[in-house]
């Protein structure tokens, strides 16, 4: 696995996530990238999430909190100086399948801080504990040639930040057994007083990367800021789901659904999806579109999935689940 050196100014959140598409798309193929960055305050919401369902908006206004929306699936995260936001680009042509290359990751990260005396263990869908409480998480997306996995390590915590802009839905915290966020969670640097982060990040690179690296250029950021960022200051991206009266409901292991869900004459003429929910492949052309124009029965929906398998489309969902889903949107 190689590092990825960048330069050493705070850029804004999108741009990391465009240098990760960049890796992606310009990397060696069978190689693993690593690399690691700070912002200010900014919250991230998944692909599919409704940002004002989960964000406080007015909260996010008042505090020069920004706000940007990423390409993989998963919920809303805080990030700011006291977060270490970590990224992982694979090219492996034997990294196809996103859930095992998720999970090798993950591990390697819960090991990274066991070799530091932490009781860690990758658990869930895409969380890292140490002594049962969370202290990292992860989303991940599939290219078509490589895959990409990036999340938060929380080395401290600003209370009153992450308190006031997420609003996490109560069937959320319940399925975690939990009242509140903050609840849920714990730190690295009390747990490692002799550390600095600076230490801390240190140790992550030598025990990811050992001393591979490789140096992103000028003309190399040239074409990140060029052809890989724009996109994410879109207003068609960043809300390109709005609020809704949808139905929501929480599957252990695949996440919070909210099902819309659009008939005439019992007939499907639309089925939209948003949530906190990880996507392995294209959501509409993969599935939902073969649902249009079919009649809104168990029956006729299992007759229309037949041969998909949807756990591989969306992770940890039968296609039952997801027959329940709509039919119990009606």
């Amino acid at each position: 696995m190689q590092y990825v050196e960048l330069p050493s100014d705070c850029r804004p959140l999108p741009f990391y996530l465009a240098v990760e598409e960049y890796i992606a798309a310009h990397g060696s193929r069978g190689e693993e990238y690593f690399f690691m960055w700070q912002v200010e305050p900014t919250v991230i919401c998944g692909r599919n999430q409704v940002v004002d369902k989960e964000v406080d908006l007015d909260f996010c206004r008042r505090h020069g909190v920004n706000v940007c929306r990423r390409r993989s699936g998963g919920g809303a995260v805080v990030a700011d100086m006291n977060n270490i936001m970590f990224s992982y680009v694979t090219l492996r042509d034997d990294d196809s399948n996103v859930a095992s290359t998720f999970s090798r990751y993950t591990g390697a990260v819960a090991a990274f801080l066991q070799s530091l005396g932490l009781n860690a263990e990758a658990t869930g869908r895409n969380d890292i504990l140490v002594d049962g409480m969370k202290v990292s998480g992860y989303a991940f997306y599939h290219l078509p040639a490589a895959s990409i996995v990036h999340g938060t390590m929380l080395w401290d915590m600003d209370p009153v930040l992450m308190a006031g802009v997420l609003t996490p839905s109560r069937a959320k915290l319940e399925s975690s057994g939990v009242k509140s966020v903050q609840s849920r969670v714990t730190t690295v640097r009390p747990l490692l007083p002799s550390l600095t982060i600076d230490d801390f990040k240190r140790r992550a690179r030598e025990f990811m990367c050992g001393d591979s690296s490789i140096t992103l250029g000028e003309d190399a950021i040239a074409v990140v800021e060029r052809d890989y960022l724009p996109p994410y200051f879109a207003p068609g991206w960043i809300n390109r789901i709005r609020n809704t009266r949808a139905r929501s409901r929480r599957i252990d292991g695949a996440g919070e659904f909210i099902v819309d869900v659009k008939c005439l004459d019992g007939r499907i003429e639309r089925v939209n999806l948003t949530g906190d929910f990880f996507l392995l492949a294209d959501l509409d052309s993969g599935l939902l579109d073969r649902l249009k124009g079919v009649e809104c029965s168990p029956e006729a929906l299992s007759q229309a999935l037949g041969g998909i398998d949807v756990s591989r489309v969306i992770h940890n969902l039968s296609t039952a689940a997801l027959i329940e889903l709509i039919t119990d949107n009606q």
